[in-house]
């Protein structure tokens, strides 16, 4: 079935990586029209230049106010056509069917208010990478759907429940025009997608796991922008459904002594850099746990533990 799609991309010195986007983007199988929405946030590489020469329509946002969700919301809002799709600047599609992969649940079924994608490791991922990745609700084989809750029934699940059933990833995702209309992204630092995902299992809508539609999307990042990312996200999941991973300071203690060998133990395979890569495992072996712990406590008592920037 074709159907007009325009795709938004939040960009920002996006790098030789976009053209693998774009080019994956444009070869995709089946005539489905794709117009290309970028909200670029003051890229100063050649990344808007890249966009333009693509024919993307380019739109520029300011830096220092730049929001998940708002930002995404002003591309959508540009959209055109009853499906939009949401995507990264560094998240390739890993086949020539995966627009239509994405986009089948949302066809067969109009009562799914969103789809997503399975994110598979980049080439040259490290293994712990790899291994954080294969945690994530967006990296099973299987395809699934949730939904949709009454309010009651949704608060009869269990924190961890809640969360898993609420997955929805804004880094390769396609949404209902008019279900967005009702239900725009809310204004948040980080798990826009997520807060998404409740709101509208609660409003009597599905979401829909697509793992046919792949990307290859991940990253090596600085162990501060991953405590900081850490801290920012466990704290929304507090908020958001109550989570807390990480209660205690006990349990602080127990989780860093379980991760950092076992973070040691899969830098020891890599084939290169390993004294780097060992460093780096051990300090992520305190900082994704230390995260976990802070962000939940400042969301229960409403202190702000970290200093945090644009994640």
């Amino acid at each position: 079935m074709t159907v007009p799609v325009s795709i938004v991309i939040p960009t920002r010195n996006a790098g030789e990586r976009l053209d693998a986007v774009l080019d994956a983007i444009a070869g995709q199988r089946g005539a489905v029209p794709c117009r290309i929405i970028a909200m670029d946030s003051g890229s100063s590489d050649g990344t808007v230049e890249r966009l333009r020469r693509r024919g993307a329509e380019v739109i520029p946002v300011d830096a220092r106010t730049f929001n998940h969700g708002e930002t995404r919301n002003q591309g959508l809002s540009r959209a055109a056509g009853e499906l939009v799709v949401l995507l990264v600047q560094d998240a390739v599609p890993a086949s020539r069917d995966w627009l239509q992969a994405l986009l089948e649940p949302m066809l067969k079924d109009e009562e799914v208010a969103g789809s997503f994608a399975r994110q598979l490791p980049a080439a040259g991922a490290s293994g712990l990478t790899r291994r954080q990745l294969a945690g994530w609700g967006a990296s099973p084989e299987e395809p699934r759907v949730s939904g949709p809750f009454t309010p009651e029934a949704f608060a009869r699940l269990s924190p961890a429940e809640r969360h898993v059933v609420s997955t929805f990833d804004n880094v390769c995702a396609c949404v209902r025009l008019r279900v967005w209309r009702e239900r725009p992204f809310r204004r948040t630092p980080i798990a826009e997608d997520l807060e998404w995902g409740r709101d509208v299992l609660q409003a009597g809508y599905k979401l829909a796991y697509a793992p046919r539609a792949a990307v290859w999307h991940s990253h090596e990042r600085p162990v501060l922008y991953e405590l900081q990312r850490t801290y920012l996200v466990h704290e929304r999941l507090q908020a958001l459904f109550g989570l807390s991973t990480i209660p205690s300071l006990p349990s602080l203690a127990r989780a860093v002594a379980a991760t950092v060998p076992l973070h040691c133990r899969l830098a020891a395979g890599e084939p290169r850099g390993k004294g780097r890569a060992l460093l780096r495992g051990a300090a992520l072996g305190v900082a994704w746990p230390l995260g976990q712990y802070l962000g939940a406590r400042a969301a229960r008592d409403g202190r702000r533990w970290l200093p945090t920037g644009r994640i």
